[in-house]
């Protein structure tokens, strides 16, 4: 529709009218200013008829009590789009001086021209400052806005944010639609900008909802000023919206970031912004404003103001979106999501002592698609709870399986996303499918990330809390990848801390990740905590790792996830790594836990304690079966003095007794045989072949019924050169008084 104009005697004479009106006419989903009165003028305070005229069109409740907003703004639309009579009252700063609002009346009539063109009138009466016992029309301005706010329309037509006096998201729409097709029409490229405040939640909990609602209202404000009243809108939250041409997009962009810091008097926070250039497509208002916002979240992670345009890439990542959010229900149907699993293999016996499920959509049409391309799209859709309880299904699934052919079942571990606590009772929802199956609950692990316990750690806690208390198994997975990590384990309940791959991604480049990761490792264990790093792909990590006292291991140099078939065609071909006999977990836990660069595992039975760590001291987890013996683990130390002084290159493969002794003196052979076989704690001093005297300490850890193995701990406490005689150390004189 072509906006209305007046003859120009004609609208010369009306303008000279002292009566306050304004005449307005609704062209392509707005309000459009056609004729301002000289009395409108000089009521509204306006020395400059150019700025009047463009507030009226881009900023028209700019002086108008916040409170009144949506509700004229309301009255407005109704009257503009369906007719009848308008009239509000409503309060507006005053123009005299004086801090404070007055009181307007406004009424309004539509009326129709010669040729048709339906106009609006509306005059404006003063009916003083405001004060809640004015009356207007024999009614307390107070009873007039109760009326107002309980009224029909009210209830009826919401075009106008409450909280901004913004167009709502649906008014905007249809305002921007229109306007879009005005900018083509021009030859102007239209664009769509997505706006967000960078750490609203944390700003609201540290000032308070009313400080946060404030900053809002002062940035819609500046938004009014910049593109128009009708041209931007709060979309919900601290989220924004605003329709504009291309030209000149980037100075009004960091114009907005400049004043925006001022906002709020200084109480503000970064801005980032997102923008959508229209390629002269036939993209809805709804689309654009979406692509913006993808973005703006593109930069989310940046603390400064900043903004992106939408590109390619994220035109490719929205089709592949909107594909897996339309295919999803149809691939957990015809299972196009395949369950792979990844060996956790115990350090010390190196057998899988647990898998861990993983998910694997295999797309009749886009082919393979790891995690990382649909997890993080349906977490965000709130349809990942699916997910991984039909994950759970065919963990189930393939245990009885499993269980057919006669393996022995181990743990498997099921990751579980923040939104599955949110959309449904997720540990109900396990319970009840694990305890329908029969197996036991210890059978389910849970694994749960840092950055999700952080996120609502007393929600999470509780809910951590549910599943111990029912029996499952809880594992905190990626530690070390977050910030929250040493807060959470002071009062959070969990079974075992699952290493991030960083650690072995810096192994071989930055030392001060070895440690890290070593000190880390002995905090879990003196938590009383087990432990995996992921990510291990060399012996050389492998073995590292069993020095420190990590408890399990994964990754590629064991093996990579594999399905079902996979697992059970290597059975058939005797290639596996092999399951852990349940039998044999208790032990194997026992010796896998034991730090050997800590003296208090040889030094206190159970209960006892002993102050000194002595981190040089050369010490080994030593195997006896039958008539073999292995050395199952040993620290750096002791393999030095192993190689120093019987010039013996250590293996962890069983060794007959005279093979792994020949190079060691008799009476060691015989006393640590005879150990092994009755021992409990045992002190003995052994000359080296280099005529030192070594002082060791052998204690009796734990035995392996079904192997008929014995575990000792064995370390070196001192060794005396030539000559200095063999009288044992303070050290060793408080350990045997200890026994």
């Amino acid at each position: 529709m072509e906006k209305y104009r007046f003859e120009k005697n004609e609208l010369s004479h009306m303008a000279k009218s002292r009566m306050p009106f304004a005449i307005y006419q609704f062209v392509d989903k707005r309000v459009v200013t056609l004729l301002l009165s000289k009395g409108f003028f000089e009521m509204f305070g306006y020395d400059d008829e150019i700025k009047a005229y463009f507030d009226m069109d881009n900023d028209m409740y700019k002086e108008t009590h916040p409170d009144d907003v949506q509700r004229i703004s309301d009255a407005a639309f109704t009257f503009a789009t369906q007719g009848g009579k308008y009239e509000v009252i409503y309060r507006s700063k005053r123009v005299d001086g004086v801090e404070g609002y007055k009181i307007i009346h406004a009424v309004g009539e539509h009326f129709f021209t010669e040729d048709g063109t339906r106009l609006a009138l509306v005059w404006y009466m003063d009916e003083g400052p405001c004060d809640e016992d004015t009356e207007v029309g024999g009614m307390s301005l107070n009873k007039h806005f109760d009326n107002a706010l309980h009224g029909e329309s009210i209830v009826k037509f919401t075009n106008y944010d409450f909280l901004t006096g913004l167009p709502t998201m649906t008014h905007f729409f249809d305002i921007s639609m229109a306007s879009r097709d005005k900018f083509l029409a021009e030859g102007k490229r239209p664009a769509m900008l997505f706006f967000d405040f960078r750490g609203m939640k944390y700003f609201n909990r540290r000032h308070g909802l009313p400080e946060g609602d404030k900053l809002l209202r002062e940035f819609s404000r500046l938004l009014a000023e910049i593109y128009g009243n009708e041209c931007c809108t709060r979309l919900g939250g601290d989220h924004f919206a605003a329709f504009t041409e291309e030209e000149g997009l980037e100075e009004t962009v960091e114009l907005i970031f400049k004043e925006g810091r001022k906002l709020n008097k200084g109480l503000s926070l970064p801005i980032h912004a997102g923008v959508y250039l229209s390629r002269g497509e036939d993209v809805g208002s709804s689309t654009a404003v979406d692509r913006a916002k993808l973005a703006c979240d593109s930069i989310r992670r940046n603390y400064a103001s900043s903004f992106k345009y939408y590109d390619d890439t994220m035109r490719d990542n929205e089709e592949k979106q909107q594909y897996i959010l339309a295919s999803f229900d149809r691939a957990l149907e015809e299972k196009w999501i395949t369950v792979y699993y990844q060996p956790i293999v115990r350090a010390v016996s190196g057998r899988v002592c647990d898998e861990e499920a993983l998910a694997r959509w295999i797309d009749p049409i886009r082919g393979f698609m790891s995690p990382g391309d649909f997890i993080p799209i349906l977490e965000d859709a709130k349809q990942i709870y699916k997910l991984d309880l039909y994950m759970l299904d065919r963990v189930i699934e393939k245990l009885k399986i499993q269980e057919s052919e006669g393996l022995f079942l181990v743990p498997q571990s099921i990751n579980l996303s923040r939104s599955d606590f949110e959309v449904c009772d997720i540990v109900e929802e396990i319970r009840r499918r694990v305890d329908d199956a029969g197996f036991d609950r210890k059978m389910f692990t849970i694994e749960i990330t840092e950055s999700i316990v952080g996120s609502d750690f007393n929600f999470m806690n509780d809910k951590i809390r549910e599943f111990k208390e029912l029996g499952f198994p809880v594992w905190m997975d990626d530690f070390g990848s977050g910030y929250s990590s040493l807060d959470v384990l002071q009062s959070m309940d969990i079974d075992l801390l699952k290493f991030d791959m960083k650690f072995m991604w810096q192994f071989d480049q930055n030392q001060n990740s070895r440690i890290i990761l070593s000190e880390l490792m002995r905090m879990a264990l003196s938590l009383g905590l087990d432990t995996i790093c992921e990510g291990v792909e060399t012996e050389e990590q492998a073995k590292f790792l069993r020095e420190i006292g990590c408890s399990k291991i994964q990754g590629f140099y064991y093996a990579k996830p594999m399905p079902l078939k996979d697992i059970l065609e290597r059975y058939e071909k005797g290639i596996q790594i092999g399951f852990e006999n349940p039998a044999q977990k208790e032990y194997y836990e026992s010796i896998g836990r034991t730090n050997l660069h800590d003296l208090r595992v040889i030094s206190a039975d159970e209960g006892e304690t002993f102050q000194s760590v002595f981190e040089s001291i050369p010490m080994a987890v030593i195997e006896f079966r039958n008539k073999k013996m292995r050395f199952a683990r040993t620290n750096g130390s002791y393999r030095e003095f192993m190689k120093r002084y019987f010039d013996f290159e250590m293996t962890d493969e069983f060794l007959e007794y005279q093979d792994a002794m020949k190079s060691m003196a008799r009476s060691y052979e015989r006393v640590v045989k005879e150990f092994a076989r009755k021992g409990k704690k045992m002190f003995i001093d052994e000359l080296l072949p280099d005529g030192s005297t070594a002082h060791f300490f052998l204690r009796r850890m734990v035995d392996d019924p079904v192997d008929n193995t014995v575990a000792i701990t064995l370390a070196v406490l001192a060794v005396i050169d030539k000559g200095r005689g063999s009288k044992l150390s303070n050290l060793v004189s408080a350990l045997a008084g200890d026994d």
